[in-house]
């Protein structure tokens, strides 16, 4: 399906020219002359992108901007600009923009911004969708990520969670989200209409592990009053248990656990009577468990009984097309939990959230991303709000090509950073802003724009 561009200029030539090109890329393309008309052309075209013009004859793009926004607010509106008009562009930016084009307009620079802006848009309405699911507490594909790693990875935990029985042991370091991986095993698994329990084993105290699993009679020790506790297994009888963190067990329980998992059978504690179950066992760990088979803290057999099937989840560096999609998801959590409208966030911001290595993967970046929002005053979440959340000893690069930053111990504000190492970069390239903005990685207007909002002098000698 083509998107849809709607250009919004009183210049009948500009708007002409403009229309024949973005059909040639396979754009659905329609005009608006007059600004005031730009919400009725939207309403009977429902474009998926807006190209807005600053200076119209009539009217001020950025009143148009203001206009389109209180009706439509997540429409991506690009507008177009001339050198002189960067200061405003910079206010339209602040004003929600999605970004702004200098004139005369670069073919490839201006289908490449279109292509983010229907992509941001697309994945805005996918978050929301799955939000609307969240609230039933249904989980789908989309809730994983767009990354073909992750979409394989959700389609082979489909195919295992078709037999009602099989054990699955799912690895992967702390904070992947193995635990809804499992969620969704059960979900997608013929026991998904009976209950689902969860039990962290490294949160349990080694005295009461057992009962906590396999119940216990009245008297059996201290403090046991109750006449029978049913142990988690027996609550999850007909559905699905996952022991998250079960590299944590002891040797002493992992001895009854396999025999559990081979003869869905067990004793209470002090109890005389075999309590029969039917349950499936899904086992997470963020150890290696064969290594902790070959020191000697966990049995052997149990590691095979367990390993019948196996998932193993990225860590969120590995399948980083999935950030902006995740920050999204967050955004729309954290707005309703903390009653803000937060819009969006900004390309420089998702940017950001890619770079950085999450050492502590989708709950370091939900944990930042709640911080953020929190905090938050403006209508977009920016760079500047995101990166001095970043736990430093992680923020540096690794590779021997990459560049390494070096902090101070009392911190150093993000904004001078970037001022420094444009003008750096500026130094080296003689004041030519076009080759500064290829070392950079930036496009022209981007340079210009950073310039702009830290305060870099535009003088005759970089231009």
């Amino acid at each position: 399906m083509k998107s849809r561009i709607l250009i919004v200029d009183d210049d009948n030539l500009v708007c002409t020219s403009l229309k024949r090109l973005l059909v040639k890329l396979n754009f659905e393309v329609d005009t608006c002359l007059e600004g005031e008309r730009a919400i009725e052309k939207i309403d009977q075209f429902y474009p998926d992108v807006v190209l807005l013009d600053i200076y119209l004859t009539s009217v001020s793009g950025l009143d148009v901007l203001k206009d389109i926004q209180k009706f439509h607010q997540h429409l991506p509106i690009i507008m177009i600009t001339g050198y002189a008009d960067v200061k405003i562009a910079v206010q339209a930016m602040k004003s929600g923009a999605y970004d702004f084009l200098l004139k005369p307009l670069d073919i490839d620079q201006l289908q490449l911004v279109i292509s983010r802006a229907v992509e941001n848009l697309n994945l805005r309405n996918e978050v929301e969708k799955l939000h609307e699911l969240q609230k039933q507490d249904i989980l789908t594909r989309e809730y994983f990520g767009q990354s073909p790693k992750i979409h394989n990875l959700v389609k082979s935990v489909e195919k295992l969670a078709l037999s009602s029985d099989t054990t699955i042991l799912i690895e992967g370091e702390s904070g992947v989200g193995k635990e809804v991986f499992a969620k969704y095993v059960h979900q997608q698994s013929p026991r998904k209409d009976n209950v689902f329990i969860q039990i962290n084993c490294a949160t349990i105290p080694k005295e009461l592990a057992e009962s906590e699993l396999f119940g216990h009679e009245k008297g059996a020790f201290t403090g046991a009053s109750q006449k029978t506790k049913m142990g988690k297994f027996e609550l999850a009888s007909g559905g699905t248990i996952l022991l998250d963190e079960i590299g944590e067990l002891s040797l002493e329980l992992q001895v009854k656990l396999l025999r559990v998992l081979q003869e869905k059978k067990f004793f209470r504690v002090g109890g005389e009577k075999e309590v029969s179950i039917d349950v499936r066992v899904l086992a997470a760990t963020n150890r290696n468990l064969e290594d902790e088979v070959k020191n000697g803290n966990f049995r052997e057999d149990l590691f095979y009984r367990l390993n019948v099937a196996r998932i193993n989840v990225p860590p969120l560096r590995e399948r980083k097309k999935d950030i902006p999609y995740l920050a999204y998801s967050f955004l729309q959590e954290f707005n309703v939990k903390f009653n803000k409208q937060i819009k969006g966030i900004s390309k420089e911001a998702i940017e950001a959230l890619q770079e950085y290595r999450w050492k502590g993967n989708i709950r370091e970046l939900r944990n930042i991303m709640e911080r953020a929002i929190l905090l938050l005053e403006d209508d977009y979440l920016q760079e500047f709000h995101v990166v001095p959340l970043f736990d430093k000893r992680n923020a540096t690069a690794v590779d021997d090509n990459e560049f390494v930053l070096k902090i101070p111990a009392k911190g150093i504000k993000i904004d001078l950073v970037l001022k420094t190492l444009i003008q750096k970069t500026l130094e080296i390239t003689s004041g030519n802003q076009v080759q500064a903005a290829k070392v950079l990685g930036l496009s022209r207007s981007k340079l210009r724009y950073r310039m702009e909002q830290l305060g870099i002098e535009v003088t005759k000698r970089i231009q």
